[in-house]
């Protein structure tokens, strides 16, 4: 476990780097301060741990931070001074970042702060694990991916970004266009263009904004349940997008704050006095009654006759292979077995990416036992009884289960919406009647996941 080093008070002295690893892949933070609260920032878009820190106004931002709070920063990988790791872009991948960060931090409680692309992935973490989350603070949130650049409906958008990623004209057009308030200062203008290129290449930036493009939160807000203060500026996109989530989450509060720019956080300076007022006088519950889980229910197809074609014994036999390859699945993707009956499983994951990937090796797995496997996945949230978990969610992936085909994986849009990034490929099935569900049920089936 890393120490916990007291802020330097020589303010031009980086903080010491450290390394947390997550299955193989390092992700460089820092932790600074000695405050009796951790505070972890997610940053947004892109970030580089030495490059922040040359940058006055990120320098002071942080110290202040650094006041109340034990700070921890961390570059998001592939990014910065954090390896590549494969599918960095995937939000699960990236929760699960920060949660090995945490841990080598020695941070068991913090208050998790993000701005706009960033507090997805503050979402997510906060609504799998409240039990490890103190508050919420989010600045700019949206419950839907899209960004306040101008062009950024623009089908053009994205290919346009790769192209243009860290050439000094393009960097100086998105600079108007989220700091241009500081648009007329040319030390600005080149730490700003500097810092696009420090913080992440083409291909990085080009990923990490399609996914959150693709990305909707709007199926995870009312799953979190921790103290969440939610952040805007006044501007008529921001603070829309900000009430919108807003009135997703139970008990959120919104505050407007300094400053006319759509990014460039640090230059609303009251922002760590209100969080710090803000944590004083919340407290979020020790323990949950409800936590967001990825459910996956699993069956064998057309059991009864295969059993009645083998007979008793041989069929018995042939279940303990099944089960024994669905349970060494589950270990190795990290999922829980929450019940078995008969030839099928019930199941629970921290993310879905993970859960499709079990999913699509189980298929695999058991089709060389000479069975079919059908499987449904669904994330939402879900009730917690000594233990057990419940609640309309198990049921949703029940019925997304049932709705399968022979080897088939079967997800609701809530996952697919949720695994942006992964490499994870779906084909549309429709629009569906769960049985016992009210409203209508978009389904995908996965045609690609690497395992």
């Amino acid at each position: 476990m890393a120490q916990n080093p007291r802020m330097d008070s020589n303010a031009s002295r980086l903080p010491q780097i450290r390394y947390a690893r997550n299955g193989g892949v390092a992700i460089a933070y820092q932790v600074v301060g000695d405050g009796d609260v951790d505070l972890v920032y997610v940053p947004e878009w892109t970030s580089n741990l030495v490059h922040w820190w040359e940058y006055p106004r990120w320098r002071d931002f942080y110290l202040r931070l650094a006041r109340s709070f034990r700070l921890i920063l961390f570059d998001k990988r592939g990014t910065g001074l954090s390896d590549h790791g494969g599918q960095f872009a995937a939000l699960e991948t990236r929760m699960e970042d920060l949660h090995a960060v945490l841990d080598h931090a020695g941070s068991s409680n913090p208050v998790i702060f993000s701005a706009d692309e960033g507090s997805a992935m503050a979402v997510l973490f906060a609504a799998s694990y409240p039990e490890r989350t103190r508050a919420l603070v989010l600045f700019h949130a949206r419950a839907k991916g899209s960004t306040a650049h101008a062009d950024a409906k623009s089908p053009q958008y994205l290919p346009a970004l790769r192209e243009g990623w860290g050439i000094e004209e393009w960097c100086d057009q998105l600079f108007r266009e989220v700091w241009p308030s500081l648009a007329a200062n040319e030390d600005d203008r080149q730490w700003f263009a500097n810092s696009v290129r420090l913080g992440a290449s083409p291909a990085v930036a080009y990923a990490l904004n399609r996914a959150f493009h693709e990305t909707d939160l709007r199926d995870v807000l009312p799953a979190v349940h921790v103290p969440t203060l939610l952040l805007y500026r006044s501007l008529p996109e921001e603070e829309a997008a900000t009430m919108d989530a807003a009135t997703r989450i139970p008990g959120a509060r919104t505050m407007r704050v300094s400053g006319t720019d759509p990014g460039a956080i640090f230059l609303s300076p009251e922002i760590a006095d209100e969080i710090d007022r803000f944590v004083a006088g919340e407290e979020a519950p020790a323990v949950p009654e409800s936590v967001l889980a990825t459910v996956v229910f699993t069956d064998i197809v057309g059991s009864t006759d295969h059993a009645a074609r083998i007979g008793d014994r041989a069929w018995r036999d042939l279940l303990a292979r099944h089960h024994a390859l669905v349970r060494r699945e589950l270990a190795r993707f990290r999922g829980h077995e929450r019940d078995t009956a008969g030839d099928g499983f019930f199941a629970t994951f921290d993310g879905p990416a993970r859960a499709i990937r079990a999913a699509q090796a189980i298929v695999d797995g058991v089709r060389t036992l000479g069975l079919e496997a059908r499987i449904g996945i669904h994330v939402g949230e879900c009730e917690l009884h000594d233990g057990k978990i419940a609640g309309l969610a198990v049921n949703i992936g029940s019925r997304v289960a049932s709705n399968a085909g022979a080897g088939e994986v079967l997800v609701s849009q809530t996952v697919r919406d949720l695994v942006a990034g992964s490499g994870i490929r779906f084909e549309d099935r429709g629009v569906h009647e769960l049985k016992g569900i009210p409203g209508s049920w978009q389904l995908f089936a996965v045609v690609a996941a690497d395992t």
